[in-house]
């Protein structure tokens, strides 16, 4: 059986819905401050299947501990966490917080029960610098001044701190680009907040008349002064969890990041094609002068993935778009 945490958000749903497609068992936890039990209903009445689910907060190591006791659990998917960029510098204490003691508590539960494979999710960010073609072996510059970016630095280096203590650790670091799409026919997908934290989500929301306008920032070096940034369809992200898993399952001590990315896109080719799928105009107007740092490019080279995991991405950016419109349109419609 496997564990998921943060199970019932955007990537944790979708990871779950397709570890249950490939005949998996799943358990998720979740304390639902990005979610909702609605997400588990649509789960379970896709599958056909009961998912248990335990509403916690993963910081609670004595309750995690019960969950592993309980389910028979194998492996754990770690999807829980705080992942905005913006929103760690008005935050800092509740990122360092939540995604530093929820791998510190899972890690602990996972020892005390003997449960020693693990997918963590982590992101293209935590390399701290700004390039179209990151790859596993660049050093990670610590000295990056983003709460989001320094956490995720933390547990990952909490994450190989802990594989050094016991060789039967079994450990696959997912570095994501940025993530957006919907399952297929659009039966799941990302349930869209009232102030998205994402562009693709809030120009959604400008594509069906919800919003007047994005404010686009213009300050970065690039050939169009928007940010350049990698997407990456759900589905696969979703695949490239479980050929992890699948890799784990046949090593032995082993503690290997990989870098999951897509096709690197300007933020306003990106509303441009957001336009021609909605058919309707992205408003924008520049921003204000922003006063933090921000990555000019997130992009990476995906061949360790695909030599060693047998991964590539299938799906294309307009599939992504299209795909998380059509589920967007539903929800507008109460579907």
């Amino acid at each position: 059986m496997i564990l998921v945490t943060g199970g019932l958000g955007f990537i944790g749903s979708h990871i779950a819905l397709s570890l249950l497609a490939q005949g998996r068992e799943v358990i998720i936890v979740d304390n639902l401050s990005n979610a909702n039990l609605q997400i588990l209903e649509r789960l379970e009445y896709i599958s056909g299947m009961y998912v248990p689910f335990v509403k916690l907060d993963i910081r609670n190591t004595p309750a995690l501990n019960k969950v592993f006791e309980q389910y028979s659990v194998t492996a754990v998917v770690h999807a829980a966490g705080f992942k905005s960029l913006e929103e760690s510098v008005l935050k800092p204490l509740e990122y360092y917080n939540d995604n530093v003691s929820c791998i510190m508590s899972l890690l602990r539960a996972m020892q005390r029960t003997g449960v020693r494979n693990l997918v963590h999710l982590s992101s293209l960010a935590v390399y701290g610098q700004s390039s179209a073609e990151l790859a596993e072996d660049t050093p990670f510059n610590f000295t990056y001044p983003n709460p989001y970016v320094k956490s995720q630095q933390m547990v990952e280096e909490i994450i190989r701190d802990t594989a050094r203590t016991d060789n039967e650790w079994k450990i696959g670091i997912l570095r994501l680009s940025n993530i957006a799409g919907a399952f297929e026919h659009a039966v799941l997908g990302e349930f869209v907040a009232p102030l998205p934290k994402n562009i693709v989500p809030l120009a959604m929301q400008v594509g069906a008349m919800q919003r007047e306008y994005i404010e686009l920032r213009k300050q970065a070096k690039t050939e169009d002064g928007t940010a350049e940034r990698s997407f990456l369809h759900v589905l696969d992200c979703c695949k490239a969890v479980w050929l992890c898993l699948e890799s784990l399952a046949s090593q032995h001590n082993v503690c290997e990041a990989y870098n999951i990315a897509g096709e690197l896109i300007s933020i306003q080719h990106l509303l441009d094609e957001i336009s021609e799928v909605t058919q309707s105009s992205i408003k924008t107007i520049e921003s204000t002068y922003y006063p933090n740092e921000e990555f000019d490019q997130l992009g990476a080279n995906v061949e360790k993935a695909e030599k060693q995991l047998n991964w590539k991405a299938d799906h294309s950016l307009k599939k992504m778009l299209e795909d998380e419109w059509r589920f967007y349109q539903q929800t507008l419609r109460g579907q």
